[in-house]
């Protein structure tokens, strides 16, 4: 029975983890053609789910991602001169491996959705020229880097929450089966509304500073992220049923 509840519990967590990294993966493919958008997205997620997979069959090794690499001893001083409380100094002098790839993570993404948001606003022309000579490969390993940031946040989560190795790994099948699934239909739907295809790439940026700030040693509360983020979806939802409606009356007419 623990076992379900857990698995249960783990496998929704991991969807809710998973949703950036479906929104990260839709912007990327939407550079190429048409017809090897659905391919890249399916590499895509098997890319994130064999390296989680990977990360919990070796948890010993994600776990030492945690211990300190390098201690500032200087900055020790200076920050308790400030006041620091312990618990923040200490994270923040003592770096870690798992710290310095949320930084790099986080600015990777923060500086790909700034471009696009770029390309979508200045230069509309520029984005479909440069759409046409995206490749395919250039694409796969972009979507590999940011996996690796996303699964190595994925797996630390999914070592807190669940104790046997088989819950975490049939979570995670779970929860990319359920991405697999959806993946087309989300990148569909942001295609056809520019406006959501936005909200998506501040959502990348809110993502990757929070990632940043997790490099740093300052911790976000993830709820307030997903909580910002499902309020302006619902905001953006509720203009579309009315621009729908709109439309709507506008083509019939008054009587």
């Amino acid at each position: 029975m623990d076992a379900a509840i857990a698995l249960i519990a783990l496998t929704s967590m991991e969807i809710v983890l998973g949703i950036d990294n479906i929104v990260f993966i839709t912007i990327l493919t939407s550079r190429l053609p048409l017809a090897e958008q659905p391919k890249a997205r399916r590499v895509g997620l098997l890319l994130a789910l064999g390296t989680r997979i990977l990360l919990l069959m070796s948890l010993s090794w994600v776990l030492g991602l945690t211990h300190p690499l390098v201690h500032l001893g200087w900055a020790d001083g200076l920050l308790e001169s400030f006041k620091v409380d312990e618990q923040t100094r200490h994270h923040i002098v003592d770096i870690t491996v798992r710290d310095l790839i949320l930084l790099v993570g986080g600015l990777f993404l923060i500086g790909k959705a700034t471009l696009e948001i770029h390309h979508k606003i200045e230069g509309q022309e520029e984005a479909r020229e440069s759409g046409r000579t995206v490749s395919f490969a250039a694409v796969i390993t972009q979507i590999a880097i940011l996996d690796n940031v996303f699964s190595l946040d994925s797996v630390i989560t999914a070592v807190g929450m669940a104790k046997q190795i088989y819950i975490m790994i049939a979570a995670v099948i779970i929860a990319v089966g359920v991405m697999l699934v959806f993946a087309n239909k989300v990148s569909e739907f942001v295609e056809r509304h520019p406006t959501i295809k936005m909200l998506a790439l501040s959502f990348l940026i809110l993502i990757g500073v929070m990632l940043v700030a997790e490099g740093v040693g300052t911790e976000i509360h993830k709820g307030y992220i997903y909580f910002a983020m499902s309020f302006s979806l619902m905001v953006e939802f509720l203009n579309l049923r009315m621009r729908s409606r709109q439309k709507a009356t506008a083509t019939v007419g008054p009587d």
